[in-house]
């Protein structure tokens, strides 16, 4: 399963003049923009793709259920979702190579983490991922791998455990 955000397009909570909800919901759009994305680069490589989101959202997607995913798994498809599958791992591209102390894009002394507990990220408040998705990792002790999108390789890097990034445990 890969699971996908919308934060490249839509980063709401931090935009106080819209309503959270209305702010929650564009954030939704955005992902499904980048499902539709990933969906077509995976199947011009030849795969067979679904994106299952919470809600409908017309002909490009279909509603997530376990039993849904899981069928389609047993199929040699891909899915886009990940602790409702209990997947072993969540591997996190991002446009920086790993988590840092501070952000590197402002701070050219940010110290690069290697391997830092899913605790540590929720204590500093270190931004990787949302807040609700960094607590849901934490009680569901699901570890996550950050690392660079634009590395070449990266995807391919990650799932064989070659990667640059960092390594979020779940103690």
């Amino acid at each position: 399963g890969v699971v996908i955000g919308g934060g490249n397009y839509w980063r709401g909570r931090s935009n106080d003049n819209i309503d959270r909800t209305k702010a929650d919901q564009i954030g939704m759009l955005a992902t499904i923009m980048n499902c539709i994305y990933v969906s077509e680069i995976f199947r011009s490589q030849g795969l067979k793709t679904n994106i299952l989101t919470p809600f409908e959202c017309g002909s490009m997607t279909k509603l997530f259920s376990k039993d849904r995913a899981n069928k389609y798994f047993e199929k040699g498809m891909i899915v886009l979702r990940a602790i409702e599958l209990d997947a072993d791992a969540i591997l996190l591209a991002k446009a920086i190579d790993g988590i840092y102390d501070s952000d590197p894009k402002l701070n050219p002394e940010a110290k690069k983490y290697d391997t830092i507990s899913i605790n540590e990220v929720v204590e500093k408040k270190l931004g990787v991922i949302d807040m609700t998705a960094s607590v849901m990792c934490m009680e569901n002790k699901m570890p996550l791998m950050v690392f660079g999108l634009e590395e070449e390789n990266s995807i391919v890097n990650a799932l064989s455990g070659k990667f640059n990034g960092t390594v979020v445990t779940v103690d």
